[in-house]
């Protein structure tokens, strides 16, 4: 079935190759298309309180090391030793006192990525330290978030990770009301899901599945049971039910009232997608924070943070309703990502499947991917 020969109330999606296909899925990775080509949220700046804290995360095909070096700065460098290419650091986190140490020859670099020992360097003078250092990533902390870049001309942050709050909100002061970098963790939770990213990503788009799947949501947000989602449109927040108290999973009392959030944003969702690999979500007392890891075609890990107010999160305030409402529409939406993903492979959908009218922004998303990857817009 080809777009022309549907219906006007439809129109087509990406063809199921795109979701299972592991040559496309290299492609997406790849370094001039889309996640080694632009701004990727990695960790929260929370992680590298002191110097000598490191991350590492993987970012497309390649491991990067994040630290935060002496004079507070946070740094990031491909996690490779430039002697024999040897992964630096082997674990996703820890701590070191002044340097890092490659366990295979022990090349060593400090915290700027300065080589600064090896063995019989002395015997080497024509060796530049900074030369044969480590290969720096350019980074940028924003929302209490470190965010890399690995182009060797990263984009303008503000013109891609910025302007998609902007499309969203109409104005990038509205999300700076919520003080997303002065919020604490009060929980995380990881979740491992057997689908392709962009159906994650598809899904989160629109609430044509809200009446199906998400009973507790709906309870919470009524309007959501008429398939529109949020995003659908510029600035519009989803108001909470008339006998909802708080963004909580029986819609009771909710948690302190962040002091930023405007009367005109209080008692309201808004859900915000900033490509390729971050959702977030904000209601009146927390935010609810994704970050996508695509690890195979078939396969994305989510990391998901409940941000509070820190007085919140020390007087250990009992967040779990608000925790379990998106939890567990977390799991319902990851169990229906799960549940397509077969489909994708199926000679059905060979050639796609439909939008029906209140998906048809997803359609914008599909361009998108589309023209990242070279390709023209369907």
């Amino acid at each position: 079935m080809t777009s022309t020969s549907l219906p006007d109330s439809l129109i087509a999606t990406l063809p199921g190759a795109a979701y299972t296909d592991p040559g496309i899925f290299a492609q997406e990775q790849e370094q001039e298309h889309i996640f080694e080509a632009m701004w990727f949220c990695a960790v929260r700046s929370s992680e590298l309180a002191k110097p000598g804290a490191f991350r590492t995360v993987e970012v497309g095909r390649e491991s990067i090391l994040i630290t935060r070096a002496r004079d507070q700065s946070v740094r990031a460098y491909f996690n490779v030793c430039r002697h024999r290419g040897a992964r630096l650091c082997t674990e996703e986190s820890g701590e070191v006192k002044r340097a890092f140490q490659c366990p295979y020859h022990a090349w060593t670099y400090d915290l700027t990525g300065k080589l600064v020992a090896a063995p019989n360097l002395t015997k080497m003078p024509d060796v530049g330290r900074t030369e044969y250092g480590l290969a720096s990533v350019a980074v940028r902390e924003w929302l209490g978030y470190v965010w890399v870049c690995l182009a060797e001309n990263p984009p303008s942050f503000e013109e891609s990770v910025i302007a998609d709050v902007v499309a969203r909100l109409g104005d990038v002061e509205s999300l700076d009301r919520y003080d997303i970098g002065g919020l604490e963790v009060g929980r995380r939770i990881v979740y491992d899901v057997k689908a392709n990213w962009k159906l994650i990503v598809e899904n989160f788009l629109e609430c044509y599945h809200c009446a199906t799947i998400h009973p507790e949501l709906t309870e919470v947000l009524p309007e959501f049971a008429d398939g529109y989602a949020a995003q659908y449109y510029v600035g519009h927040g989803a108001e909470f039910g008339e006998d909802v108290r708080g963004f909580t999973v029986d819609g009771s009392e909710g948690l302190d009232r962040i002091p930023g959030v405007s009367d005109e944003q209080d008692r309201r969702y808004y859900a915000i997608t900033v490509r390729p690999q971050v959702f977030v979500n904000l209601v009146p007392d927390h935010v609810i924070f994704h970050r996508m890891y695509p690890v195979a075609v078939g396969r994305t890990v989510v990391e998901c943070d409940w941000l509070y107010l820190p007085d919140v999160v020390a007087s250990g305030k009992d967040v779990s309703r608000s925790v379990e409402l998106f939890d567990r529409v977390n799991r319902q939406d990851f169990d229906a990502c799960e549940r397509t993903q077969p489909g994708m492979g199926s000679r059905l959908y060979a050639k796609g499947g439909v939008l029906v009218p209140s998906e048809h922004h997803i359609g914008e998303f599909h361009d998108w991917v589309q023209a990242r990857l070279g390709a023209q817009p369907r």
